[in-house]
């Protein structure tokens, strides 16, 4: 750019040219049109019954005008281009539209006000109802509910400061399609509020898979846990971070291309995915199993494994749908040499369609590729091994023949940033807190089974966290309800008193249920020893939901919970135990003797106890243990013939006498 030789002069050209270039580079602080975030959107649902607040950005000094079933409020744009106002309280009801007019209008169509639950956690809360569909059919094609909603966001997490909008996502109502990406607990519990009160629920699934407490963390919440405000510190340099991952991808990539370039079963022609391999030499095992336990030397790499099917005519060439259970770790699946799919982890269910033309009459061949990356590789037990074409059910198990393609150490390992302490509270929740809730559904705690005593600590800072930023941003006044899942029975379960990671996390979610105005669904009867996802997701959500009844919906008739451990006291060589949360009585569930309850003296051998319900109180005991001090129930990873509950059929939580 080119000045008047005029004006070229003197400090006052100097001081105006500095002041040019700062605004050609920066530029001016311009926000524009009104803009609204994601949340604010077709579709959405709004908290009933409390102030209504709306928020936005536009031009610093703009009047903005927000306007919902005849209720208008107005308010002028600070300095930093921000806006917020508050409607009044609605009862339930819509549709409606909310227009918010500036120097454009928005409209937002299909507005609902009802009740808002914020549903967090990690994997067992994101769970879609898609991952359970075989388990519910009826449900999901029953989903056809316009005032149940969804909006669900992906995964984002920020070291560096808290967002001030979700990620890209939008509200989505109970259809048979859209349910399929609802978080199932997170529908069940709705549709469970729903039937009750007939009110709209609006679910915001801000989940994430393998998530540990802290990442749900603010910063100011981390200084009470030096050790992961420290590991949080260097995140903040986005560079640090980016040379991290680059370095971690470039190693994936290479373990990944040296083990597909070592894999025997690629090298040959025809291939062993090919069905005219001759593969008679190959041996055989038994499926499900682990390769390892069937006499393959330990290590990693891929093992191919091959079956024959013989299939009648009239299942040929039909679509078909194929189930492998669950296999450690990745597998890619061909028919008859054509390729059917592949999964890249172990965790998720492998079910495959079939398209018509992929099967035919007589011999069909099907091959599996797994690529195992640490551990015992194989195909996990007690799950489906099926194919299921033209109403029959063609079974699996049994011989299977298999060879090693190629062997490796274990896969290089990864950071997963997204579980690092504060980065989901920023990128997730923090964009949240302006919004109007009628509380909170979490389902977490796996991650943190390492360090159950930390948790006992950190789990009620998160509450404490959450209701302290939405407090202050004026969107909900008080402590709103946080209800939470214990635990569910997960792992092999055991035959002597041990022991467990799981127990001790479990003890430490019981004791949450100090801080005011929380809830716990048990869930130790809900689970699966061999997937950490249980299918299950329906006892868990109508437990959620009994206990909003209590807790969010005032009904303190109703019983919401199972047995909660009490008090103890000694009676000569027995312990006698109290609870509350009775309701209208103590059983054994399915009958017979209580189970499950271990004792021990001042040397902490546990045993098995004999027990007798007497009135509202346990009475435990063994002849083993003439000076009883301590008793367990449940106290085990998987505790399946755990049986104590009231007569409304709720199970009593796991619990230590230990203070």
């Amino acid at each position: 750019m080119r000045f008047p030789s005029y004006l070229v002069k003197g400090p006052v050209f100097r001081m105006r040219s500095q002041w040019l270039w700062l605004f050609l580079i920066i530029g001016p602080p311009v926000f524009g049109q009104v803009r609204l975030p994601r949340l604010i959107s077709d579709g959405l649902v709004l908290q009933r019954d409390t102030p209504i607040p709306v928020w936005g950005w536009a031009s610093a000094g703009e009047t903005v005008e927000v306007t919902l079933n005849s209720r208008t409020a107005r308010t002028t744009t600070g300095p930093d281009g921000k806006w917020k106002l508050k409607l009044p309280a609605l009862q339930a009801g819509g549709p409606y539209q909310l227009t918010i007019t500036g120097s454009n209008r928005i409209t937002m169509n299909d507005v609902w006000i009802g009740d808002v639950w914020i549903c967090s956690g990690q994997s067992n809360m994101v769970l879609p109802m898609e991952r359970v569909k075989e388990r519910y059919p009826n449900e999901i094609a029953q989903a056809r509910n316009p005032a149940i909603r969804h909006f669900f966001l992906p995964t984002r997490y920020d070291f560096q400061q808290p967002q001030d909008d979700v990620p890209p996502g939008r509200w989505e109502s109970a259809t048979p399609q859209n349910v399929l990406r609802f978080t199932a607990v997170g529908y069940f519990f709705a549709r469970e509020l729903f039937e009750k009160y007939r009110i709209p629920i609006g679910l915001i699934n801000a989940s994430v898979g393998g998530s540990p407490a802290e990442a749900w963390l603010s910063a100011e919440a981390l200084k009470a846990f030096p050790e992961h405000l420290a590991t949080a510190e260097p995140l903040k340099d986005s560079l640090y971070v980016t040379r991290i991952q680059k370095r971690e991808q470039k190693a994936l990539r290479d373990w990944h291309l040296q083990l597909r370039r070592q894999d025997k079963g690629w090298q040959g022609s025809p291939n062993w995915a090919d069905p005219t391999y001759d593969a008679s030499h190959w041996p055989t095992m038994e499926l499900p199993g682990f390769w390892e336990d069937a006499g393959v030397p330990q290590g990693n790499g891929v093992v191919w494994f091959r079956k024959e099917i013989e299939l009648p005519a009239s299942l040929a060439n039909q679509p078909a749908k194929l189930f492998l259970g669950r296999i450690v770790d990745s597998d890619s699946v061909f028919i008859n040499g054509h390729f059917a799919g592949t999964i890249g982890y172990q965790y998720p269910p492998r079910r495959y369609e079939l398209p018509p033309n992929l099967l035919k009459p007589g011999k069909n061949t099907l091959v599996v590729r797994v690529i195992n990356t640490a551990g015992k590789g194989g195909f996990i037990p007690d799950k489906p091994y099926q194919l299921i074409a033209g109403g029959q059910t063609i079974d699996l198990r049994g011989h299977w023949q298999y060879q090693v393609g190629a062997r490796s150490g274990p896969m290089p390992a990864t950071t997963f940033f997204q579980y690092k302490p504060g980065g989901l509270f920023n990128g997730m929740i923090a964009p949240l807190i302006q919004t109007a809730i009628k509380g909170v559904i979490w389902y977490q705690g796996e991650a943190n089974t390492g360090n159950a005593s930390e948790y006992q600590r950190s789990f009620p800072a998160l509450i404490a966290d959450w209701r302290r930023h939405w407090n202050h941003t004026g969107a909900v006044s008080g402590d709103f309800p946080f209800l939470f899942v214990q635990l569910a029975n997960y792992l092999p379960a055991t035959d002597q008193p041990a022991e467990s990671q799981w127990a001790e996390l479990r003890n430490a979610q019981l004791k949450t249920l100090s801080v005011p105005n929380t809830a716990m669904a048990v869930a130790i009867d809900a689970g699966e020893w061999n997937d950490i996802h249980p299918l299950d997701k329906e006892t868990v959500g109508k437990r959620l939901a009994l206990a909003a009844r209590h807790r969010a919906y005032g009904d303190k008739k109703g019983v919401y919970s199972g047995p909660v451990y009490q008090s103890m006291h000694r009676k000569g060589n027995r312990i006698v135990l109290s609870f509350s949360q009775v309701g209208s009585g103590l059983v054994a569930k399915n009958g017979g003797e209580l189970k499950h309850f271990a004792i021990a003296g001042a040397d902490r051998r546990f045993v098995w106890a004999h027990t007798r319900i007497q009135g509202n109180q346990v009475v435990v005991w063994s002849e083993q243990v003439p000076n009883p001090v301590v008793v367990r129930y449940a106290w085990a990873d998987n505790p399946e013939t755990a049986n104590l509950a009231n007569q409304e059929g709720l199970p009593a939580s796991p619990f230590s006498t230990d203070p």
